[in-house]
């Protein structure tokens, strides 16, 4: 019976840790619009709420609910603290003033850094489409897709109708292009010097394909995405940017490379734009690569693993996509005409890098 009771308990908490979940979110989107890892990182080291608050935008921030919000952070590990005596190291008598600094974590939120995630944790956390999440439960009786059902458009024609959205979208996706192609680099970028040419569907603003062609200027490259996204687009030396659709038609290259866009999408979506891909790239020597995550829902060690299933649900709410299993990527690929791949995880990352061939 006492045991029971010691297990019932420990539900109680586990519950209450997923109901609150939401305040974690909220939490990094405050940290981020302060600019908190921002100012830490600018001046170097650690310290106290007070120098974090003298440089904050006027009017003086409650130094009082900084404290709170900065004491759940360091609890959640976004940050350390340390208590240095006021009267300094050998003040034994003096009251401690805590001092904040940066750990691995809020490395992360640092908005200039080399590598940040802060764009997407705005992005995620954007007001007028966090209802979406409200409408779940009404997607699973009914089916269809929450972010349409609540706001009446999908996601690519609410970012073009909305142009705060689609700056923050754009910066969320360089963001996590940026994470991407440096594990995609360290471990591929042997393999396209093959190519003479290289169209990036779904590029975005045409950094991935840049990065590309600065290490290999031998590389046509071709970034492809939708309009509205290519128009801000800057220019890169030997990237053209193409306004177009890859539904219906994608520019010839030697080569196809799709990063984190098959998720977007159902399976029937997919096998129409893989059979636009084979049609744009040599029959005998043309590939196609994919940067995805590969779910793998068997008992392992991947550290990824709640994170990938985060990630399809997420997909499940905002576009009716889903994250893969390898068996469920093979069999698309093969639906889209793509008879053999190789499937190989990218170091100390979240995602996969497949290629794919027609014959």
């Amino acid at each position: 019976m006492e045991m029971e009771e010691e297990r019932l308990v420990q539900g109680q908490i586990e519950i209450f840790q997923q109901l609150f979940a939401f305040a974690d979110s909220m939490l990094l989107k405050c940290a981020v619009e302060l600019g908190i890892a921002d100012i830490i990182h600018r001046n170097g080291r650690p310290m106290t709420l007070h120098q974090i608050a003298a440089e904050l935008p006027a009017p003086s921030p409650d130094i009082s609910s900084l404290f709170r919000i900065m004491r759940l952070l360091v609890r959640k590990h976004v940050f350390v603290r340390r208590d240095r005596p006021i009267g300094g190291e050998n003040g034994a008598n003096s009251n401690p003033q805590p001092e904040f600094g940066l750990t691995s974590a809020s490395r992360w939120l640092v908005r200039d850094g080399e590598l940040s995630l802060a764009p997407m944790v705005l992005m995620q956390n954007y007001p007028s489409t966090l209802p979406v999440w409200h409408c779940l439960s009404r997607s699973v009786k009914e089916g269809g897709v929450a972010f349409e059902k609540v706001l009446g458009v999908d996601l690519w024609g609410y970012g073009a109708a909305n142009p705060e959205f689609n700056q923050l979208f754009n910066s969320a996706m360089v963001c996590t292009c940026k994470i991407i192609m440096k594990a995609v680099m360290a471990e591929y970028d042997h393999g396209f010097s093959r190519f003479g040419s290289l169209v990036d569907v779904g590029g975005g603003t045409g950094k991935a394909i840049a990065e590309i062609v600065k290490s290999y200027p031998h590389v046509k490259g071709i970034n492809l995405d939708l309009p509205h996204v290519v128009a801000t687009a800057p220019r890169y030396q030997g990237v053209t940017h193409v306004g177009g659709d890859m539904f219906e038609e994608i520019p010839k290259a030697d080569a196809v490379f799709m990063k984190w866009i098959l998720h977007n999408w159902s399976d029937e979506d997919c096998i129409k734009i893989l059979k636009q891909c084979k049609k744009a790239i040599p029959e005998n020597t043309g590939m196609v690569m994919l940067v995805e995550v590969v779910l793998q829902c068997e008992a392992n060690e991947d550290a990824w693993k709640d994170i990938k299933m985060v990630l399809d649900v997420t997909m499940l709410v905002y576009l009716g996509g889903k994250e893969r299993t390898e068996a469920e990527w093979r069999k698309l690929l093969k639906g889209g005409g793509f008879n053999h791949c190789n499937i190989t995880p990218l170091h100390n990352s979240l995602f996969s890098l497949i290629e794919a061939f027609p014959n």
